[in-house]
């Protein structure tokens, strides 16, 4: 299998290299938001207030980590499904988001912001979260520790393998 090995945050020439279907193993810094969180962002950028870190080029993985087993940096950490993002996800891109991990379809406005905005999204393969969490060399929490596992954590990863789904061009691996 050939694997492109790509950094985060993703520079304008990556992101122009990656198609739809392309295998990558990811490193760099990249951060954890769901649901909850992603309301709070979004609530936040509509007010024109300062988010927890800066949007402009972030990538985004959906996942909530499982806590951290003795000796270990991170518990279980696979990826959620995508698509309970999408009422918020537009407007993230719009604000400088890069990239998306996750699992499953996502809706033709996300689709169409990816083309129109740059933006990409990958899938991590759901069920391996305890191999997943073998990438993690550093986990922070940064924002509202009060949602717990939907907290905001700031991961530093190293080659995490992931599927580009959608790509700047409008292509889709799940159409």
């Amino acid at each position: 299998m050939n694997q492109k090995k790509i950094t985060s945050p993703i520079d304008n020439e990556t992101k122009s290299s990656l198609h739809s279907g392309n295998m990558v193993l990811l490193s760099g810094i990249i951060y954890t938001a769901r649901d909850a969180a992603h309301k709070r962002l979004v609530e936040l950028i509509e007010k024109g207030e300062s988010l927890p870190f800066e949007l402009a080029g972030a990538t985004i993985y959906y996942a909530g980590p499982s806590p951290a087993p003795p000796g270990k940096i991170t518990g279980a950490i696979g990826p959620t499904t995508s698509g309970r993002m999408d009422i918020y996800t537009p407007t993230m891109i719009k604000a400088g988001l890069i990239a998306m991990i996750g699992k499953g379809k996502r809706s033709a406005e996300v689709s169409t912001a990816c083309q129109e905005y740059g933006a990409l999204y990958f899938a991590a393969v759901g069920g391996a979260a305890a191999l997943l969490a073998k990438t993690v060399v550093n986990v922070e929490v940064i924002a509202w520790p009060e949602l717990e596992a939907e907290a905001i954590r700031r991961l530093e990863v190293r080659d995490m393998p992931l599927v580009v789904i959608n790509d700047i061009y409008g292509n889709e691996l799940y159409r």
